[in-house]
């Protein structure tokens, strides 16, 4: 599956949840190494703005379109994508599979609070998942102990949850090093299965409005959301001009 729409210089994969995860599905029984982003408006402008993320994004396999305002994009383009594959139901999709086949994972960030909540949801949930390793967010960025161990214990599935754009940095840094994995950045996925933070209601989801309702519940986002209208601005240039950069 290389089916893409390019907007403002980044790649979208073309496809519905349920396609995606199928093609994630046989990667991970072939153990093809492989690099999930997935990437909102936010992502966008970020890799636009900074030229190593940008580099480390377009070393990603698929990138899909985890924000309504992508999907809205890609739409006005006059080539539209059939609906959002967000972070966190493709993680939610992954340990299915996993749960399903026996698979192995690594977590590697948030708080350790949240993180052990995250295990333990995980292993409630999806009982035949086998945990790898799981590590807190918060470590030396040149400490080998974490690469040192996804080597050993090769995980089928790493999961990173560090915030944009660490998560992407540090498989881009590291994935070169291990023999197979599906990588991929989720944000703040684990914070929503562990319970510390509420997922929008399926209202808001459908009203396409989560990034409103998120906002509402954390304000200190507000600096996050101006990239917004940027992007906005910028695929209308794109429309405008049809140049796909």
């Amino acid at each position: 599956m290389k089916n893409t729409v390019r907007i403002l210089g980044v790649d979208f994969v073309n496809s519905t949840l349920f396609e995606f995860l199928n093609t994630l599905s046989g990667h991970l029984e072939r153990e093809e190494k492989t690099f999930v982003v997935t990437a909102n408006p936010e992502i966008v402008m970020k890799v636009r703005e900074d030229a190593n993320y940008r580099a480390v994004v377009e070393k990603a396999n698929y990138v899909t379109a985890d924000g309504i305002g992508v999907v809205k994009a890609a739409g006005l383009l006059g080539r539209p994508l059939p609906e959002r594959v967000t972070g966190f139901e493709t993680f939610m999709g992954l340990l299915q599979i996993a749960n399903e086949k026996g698979y192995s994972i690594y977590l590697l960030g948030a708080q350790d609070e949240v993180l052990q909540k995250t295990v333990t949801e995980i292993m409630t949930q999806f009982p035949n998942v086998k945990i790898a390793g799981a590590h807190h967010g918060f470590f030396d960025w040149n400490d080998d102990h974490i690469p040192n161990e996804i080597q050993r214990t090769k995980p089928d599935l790493i999961f990173t949850a560090l915030g944009v754009p660490r998560q992407e940095l540090w498989i881009g840094q590291n994935m070169d090093k291990f023999e197979k994995g599906v990588f991929m950045g989720i944000g703040g996925s684990f914070d929503v299965l562990a319970g510390a933070v509420q997922r929008a209601p399926e209202f808001w989801q459908k009203m396409n409005l989560e990034w409103a309702y998120r906002l509402m519940k954390q304000p200190s986002r507000w600096k996050r959301q101006l990239s917004l209208p940027h992007f906005a601005l910028k695929v209308i240039q794109q429309k405008v001009t049809g140049k796909h950069e």
